[in-house]
């Protein structure tokens, strides 16, 4: 089996995060989470928003590139391609505040639990083809954080 090229394998494994023995999606998920988060520090709110937008564009477009590259290779949605639970993760963020630790927590854990369990329609997503399969269980799944999240912070006051 010849190797994948190497600019889908850094975009798809999430810069080698997918290459983890443990979790490789967690792995993913979590490094999003900390850009997220490091980024807090250094942007305003409202500039850490429009980022994280933009990473969520542009991870998507590439995402999709990248994991239909890397299927020929690796199988049908491998589990090193890690891209899709990156941008995942940024959806959820989108509803916390700026370094807000527990917000940010609390997105990523509601992120991967919807990752994992695939309720509500998530599972479906998998059947599109190519790299749109693979990104888009995990955008409904980051979409499904963000709503619950918001939901909580409306809730909380």
């Amino acid at each position: 089996m010849d190797r994948p090229p190497f600019l889908p394998m850094l975009i798809g494994t999430g810069f080698g995060s997918g290459f983890s023995p443990v979790a490789p999606g967690t792995a993913g998920a979590l490094l999003a989470a900390l850009v997220w988060y490091l980024l807090s520090f250094l942007l305003s709110g409202v500039a850490l928003l429009w980022i994280t937008v933009a990473l969520i564009l542009v991870f998507t477009i590439a995402g999709v590139w990248a994991a239909d590259r890397l299927e020929p290779a690796w199988g049908e949605d491998p589990s090193r391609v890690v891209v899709d639970e990156m941008v995942g993760v940024w959806i959820s963020l989108l509803a916390a505040p700026a370094g807000h630790v527990w917000y940010g927590l609390a997105a990523f854990v509601l992120f991967r639990f919807f990752d994992i369990l695939k309720p509500l329609g998530i599972r479906r997503m998998e059947k599109l083809p190519g790299g749109w399969g693979v990104m888009m269980d995990d955008i409904l799944s980051g979409v499904y954080g963000f709503i619950l999240l918001i939901v909580a912070r409306w809730i909380i006051g």
